[in-house]
């Protein structure tokens, strides 16, 4: 899809919905966009996960893309 069939596909759906939560939240989102100061603060939880991820790729721990696309077929015996 197109950046011009998207920007016209959610200009559609905007128009066209009254879910005033739905709104809020696309406006929140827009307005994070354009808030170039704007800094996503993490805890220290997601910190370690991160960490911890970041220590399982150096290690080798990993699956490539088409590897998990193979096991996740797998799983649903395709």
């Amino acid at each position: 899809m197109s950046t011009i069939e998207m920007k016209k596909e959610l200009i559609e759906k905007i128009q066209s919905t009254e879910d005033e939560v739905l709104l809020e939240e696309v406006y929140r989102l827009l307005e994070i966009n354009l808030d170039e100061n704007y800094i996503i603060g993490l805890t220290p939880s997601q910190n370690a996960m991160i960490d911890a991820g970041i220590k399982d790729i150096e290690e080798g721990n990993f699956l490539t893309h088409e590897k998990a696309c193979k096991e996740i077929d797998e799983w649903l015996g395709k």
